[in-house]
C-alpha cells in the first residue's frame, strides 16, 4: 500500500491500534522535517522507518518521545484505559507512560557498570524519589535491591550477565548496543523506539540482533518500531514498513509492498523526475 495513507498491513489487520501521529509537522527554520506524518503502529507488530538520509526519521522519533515538539499535528499513545496525549509532553512523561527509546548514537553513562546503566532506566518506575534515597529507609534499600535484580536479569535477557559488573565504557560496541536495549527495557515500555540498531555491527552481531528482537517481542510483549538502514534486516524482521522521504509518508506496506512500490525506487536510486 502506497500514498499518504496509512494501511493496515502485515500481521496488523484487526489490531489495536498502540500510537498515532496525525498530521505531524516539524520545522526548524526554514527547514520542514517531519511534513504532515500521518503513522499508526500496532499492538505486538515488530514495525520499521525507513528513509534515505535527512528523510526525517530520528526527527520522528524525537516527536514520539518528547525531545522535538511537533509544529502541527497531533501524537496519542492509545492505552487499554484510553488515549493519552503526547505532544507537548516532556520526555519523562512519555517514559512513564510506556515509550522508551535507543538512540543513533551510544548514550550510556560509560563509567557506571552494565549493572548500574541499567539500573538507572529502573529508577524511572521506582517510588522513593529524592528524599527516600538520601534517608535510605527499609522501603528505599527493599526497592534498591528489587531494582538490581530487575536489572541483572534484563541484563541476562540481552545476553550481558556475564559483564554486568565491567564499566560500559569497556564493552565491545555491539555489547554497548545491547545495553542500551536492555537499559530502555528497564523502564518496562508498551513500545520500544530503536534508532539504528545494527549500525556499527558486522553480519554475526546484526544475526544475533535479528534474533533478539523477535524474543523481546515475543517473550516480553513489547511492540517495536525501528529505524534502520540495513535493508537485509528489514526485510527479513519487520512485519509492516513505513518510508519517509523529503519528511513526508511516501508508502507503507508489508516488506513485499514496499520493495516494488515506484515511489520508494525513486526516493532510493534518486530518480525523482
Amino acid at each position: 500500500m502506497t500514498g499518504s495513507g496509512v494501511g493496515t498491513a502485515g500481521n496488523a489487520v484487526g489490531a489495536r491500534i498502540l500510537l498515532e501521529a496525525r498530521g505531524l509537522s516539524a520545522a526548524f527554520g526554514g527547514l520542514r522535517a517531519l511534513d504532515g506524518v500521518d503513522l499508526r503502529v500496532f499492538e505486538g507488530e515488530i514495525a520499521a522507518l525507513i528513509g534515505p538520509n535527512g528523510a526525517g526519521k530520528t526527527t520522528l522519533f524525537n516527536c514520539l518521545t518528547g525531545l522535538c515538539r511537533p509544529s502541527a499535528g497531533e501524537l496519542h499513545l492509545v492505552a487499554a484505559d484510553g488515549r493519552r496525549r503526547l505532544d507537548g509532553l516532556a520526555p519523562h512523561k512519555i517514559t512513564a507512560l510506556g515509550i522508551a527509546r535507543t538512540f543513533q548514537n551510544i548514550r550510556l553513562f560509560p563509567e557506571m557498570t552494565a549493572l548500574e546503566n541499567v539500573m538507572v532506566g529502573r529508577h524511572a518506575r521506582t517510588r522513593a524519589g529524592v528524599l527516600g534515597a538520601l534517608l535510605r529507609g527499609a522501603g528505599t534499600r527493599a526497592e534498591e535491591r528489587e531494582t538490581s535484580t530487575e536489572a541483572l536479569a534484563l541484563l541476562a535477557k540481552v545476553g550481558l550477565a556475564a559483564v554486568a559488573d565491567e564499566p560500559a565504557a569497556s564493552l565491545a560496541y555491539g555489547l554497548q548496543r545491547r545495553l542500551e536495549i536492555a537499559r530502555a527495557l528497564a523502564t518496562r515500555p508498551q513500545l520500544l523506539l530503536l534508532d539504528e540498531p545494527a549500525a556499527g555491527m558486522n553480519p554475526r552481531e546484526t544475526a544475533e540482533l535479528d534474533e533478539l528482537i523477535r524474543r523481546l517481542r515475543s517473550e516480553a510483549g513489547v511492540t517495536i518500531l525501528l529505524i534502520e538502514h540495513d535493508m537485509r534486516l528489514v526485510m527479513g524482521l519487520a512485519e509492516r514498513i513505513v518510508v519517509l522521504d523529503y519528511g513526508r509518508l511516501i508508502a507503507t506496506g508489508t516488506p513485499a509492498q514496499v520493495r516494488t512500490d515506484p515511489a520508494v525506487i525513486r526516493a532510493y536510486l534518486g530518480d525523482r523526475g
